[in-house]
């Protein structure tokens, strides 16, 4: 019971948790960053200029190859850290620009996810690629 409750059983499982949150956090982005690709990019920098985004149709080019990019790069576990990172401004821009003032929950548009993901994406951040990563296998990082 001691062992389970001090956590001492996790150690062993910290590589296969970070691959799994890596995964899931870079397919999330991959996505998303399809789907507005697919909508195109003349779609995605007009829901930016309805933001007031400056130069939109140039941020919606950043914002899709960020995303599949970016997302890719997570998934593989490469260029890890600059993904996360990448992916981490995305996501606070999100949060602020659309999210926030719709309150929490998602189902009314709110922050909830975009809030998850920019949390992923700071453990990714702060953590590392782990050891199942193309960056732990050829960059030695």
């Amino acid at each position: 019971m001691r062992h389970i409750i001090s956590g001492e059983w996790a150690k062993k499982w910290h590589d296969p948790a970070l691959l799994f949150l890596r995964i899931t956090t870079g397919l999330v982005f991959f996505m998303h960053g399809w789907q507005k690709w697919e909508g195109g990019i003349a779609q995605t920098a007009g829901f930016l200029a309805s933001l007031q985004f400056p130069i939109p149709d140039l941020f919606a080019i950043l914002l899709i190859g960020v995303e599949v990019i970016g997302g890719a790069a997570l998934i593989l576990g490469v260029f890890t850290r600059l993904a996360a990172k990448l992916a981490g401004i995305v996501a606070l821009v999100a949060l602020f620009t659309v999210h926030a003032s719709k309150g929490f929950f998602i189902s009314n548009g709110g922050y909830e996810f975009i809030l998850l993901l920019l949390a992923a994406c700071v453990a990714i951040l702060v953590l590392g690629p782990g050891a199942w990563s193309v960056d732990r296998k050829f960059l030695k990082m």
